[in-house]
């Protein structure tokens, strides 16, 4: 009996006697934030997102992690201030250790969720995270995870005023179809115009919605001398073209890689479904992700370079619809279809908004400036961006040339006259221009170690 009740002793003494388990750090890698963004960018597919709604959800769960990220960094300049209507985040827990690489991704992917409807969907990635978070240190884990909730109830707040759940609420866009100069809707499915009011929508760094108001389109005339007929008969001149020379067409390939449609129906018989693809946004922010890799950033630079060029493109969408609808320009197929062949289709299916200015084209315009401003002029790369969705990798000698080639892509697909390209790509970078020398996201001592 004796013996057993040392043994117990013994055991008992043993466990008491034992070291705590030794705590691990946490280091957040700026692949946990691609994965963020990758989800998000999936679940925006699944979920069908409109480009300029989707520029809206790319925008504030980078604002929020960067604010975090910036309050911590010295190197970095918080955005409260600079972006409109944005106050400073709340103050950290100063009795509390806080990992604040940890509390952005928290921020992020709560932000996220909540922008999306398939929240099943991101929370899955967030749990796997913070499964492997708590692992290695509960207490610190468990701070920086309420700090970053914190945040992004802070944001959230700001988010709430920016006039989009009132744009839900409004009219759907009125087609007058008696004015041969106005857009209508457009085969095979015919769908209403999409976001009529995105120009309510609160701009982050623009002064307005018309800041950037773009000269207006050549004047609307079927006369075949006048600049508005011989813009109209080069798109079908050149779809015809190279739709003769087929696939292989370096013409086809490009307006392929740059479609970018989440709206583009497919009829089979008597069905009709939908194909799924990224956004014009999301493809840039493919684009930063592979720019970031290539330089091996860190995390911190990373997020500001989604920041700054998500920022610049949620604006860039905004000024864009604003001449959408205020120009309200019938798209080349319908005049094509009804004054020159009715048989025509364009290469890429004509997407369910008004035709000036090109969306792609002013949102990679203003992109390419962000993201030049961030890695540099002449930043070659090999973008893979479409691989998933079928499309072999292109490669471009610099953030510009992708953007010019982004912009013609719309009038080889067919959807888009020259001018809406041109001067889209303009208003595009002119807009970009203003948001990266408003914007101060660096201290003077880290510009000058660039």
């Amino acid at each position: 009996m004796n013996k057993i009740f040392i043994v117990l002793l013994s055991l008992v003494f043993a466990i008491s006697c034992k070291a705590p388990q030794k705590e691990e750090s946490i280091t957040i890698s700026p692949e946990d934030l691609n994965a963020s963004i990758d989800q998000v960018t999936e679940i925006m597919i699944h979920d069908i997102f409109s480009p300029p709604v989707a520029s809206r959800i790319f925008a504030y769960p980078n604002v929020a992690a960067y604010e975090i990220m910036a309050m911590a960094n010295d190197d970095y300049r918080p955005l409260a201030g600079q972006l409109n209507g944005l106050t400073s985040i709340p103050a950290p827990d100063t009795t509390k250790v806080i990992n604040y690489d940890l509390s952005a991704m928290v921020a992020h992917m709560e932000l996220s969720k909540r922008l999306i409807f398939s929240e099943d969907r991101m929370e899955a990635l967030r749990d796997s995270l913070y499964t492997i978070w708590q692992g290695k240190n509960p207490v610190l884990f468990n701070s920086s995870k309420e700090y970053g909730l914190q945040v992004a109830d802070h944001i959230a707040q700001w988010m709430s005023k920016d006039n989009y759940a009132q744009t839900r609420t409004m009219p759907k866009f009125t087609v007058d179809a008696d004015d041969e100069t106005r857009w209508q809707p457009t085969p095979p499915a015919y769908m209403d115009g999409i976001e009529p009011h995105w120009n309510k929508i609160r701009p982050f760094a623009i002064d307005s919605a018309a800041q950037f108001k773009p000269i207006p389109p050549p004047a609307f005339s079927l006369e075949e001398d006048s600049h508005f007929y011989k813009e109209l008969k080069e798109v079908y001149d050149i779809s015809n073209k190279i739709t003769e020379e087929g696939d292989a067409s370096e013409e086809i390939q490009i307006a392929q890689f740059w479609d970018c449609n989440p709206y583009v129906s497919v009829t089979r018989g008597h069905l009709m479904f939908a194909t799924k693809k990224i956004t014009p946004g999301a493809h840039w922010m493919g684009i930063a992700k592979i720019a970031a890799r290539k330089t091996n950033s860190d995390f911190h630079q990373a997020l500001y370079a989604y920041t700054k060029a998500s920022v610049a493109m949620a604006d860039a969408f905004i000024s864009c619809w604003d001449e959408k609808y205020r120009s309200n320009l019938i798209r080349p197929e319908t005049l094509i279809n009804q004054h020159i062949d009715d048989s025509w289709k364009p290469v890429l299916q004509t997407p369910p908004f008004p035709e000036y200015t090109s969306g792609h084209s002013v949102v990679s315009g203003a992109a390419s400036v962000a993201l030049t401003d961030v890695f540099g002029e002449n930043f070659a790369f090999d973008d893979d961006t479409e691989v998933p969705y079928g499309l072999p990798v292109r490669s471009f000698t610099s953030f510009e040339q992708a953007a010019n080639e982004a912009a013609i892509s719309r009038m080889y697909g067919g959807i888009h006259y020259r001018a809406a390209v041109e001067v889209g790509v303009k208003q595009g970078r002119d807009l970009g221009k203003f948001v990266v020398e408003k914007l101060k996201m660096k201290n003077s001592n880290a510009m000058a170690q660039n």
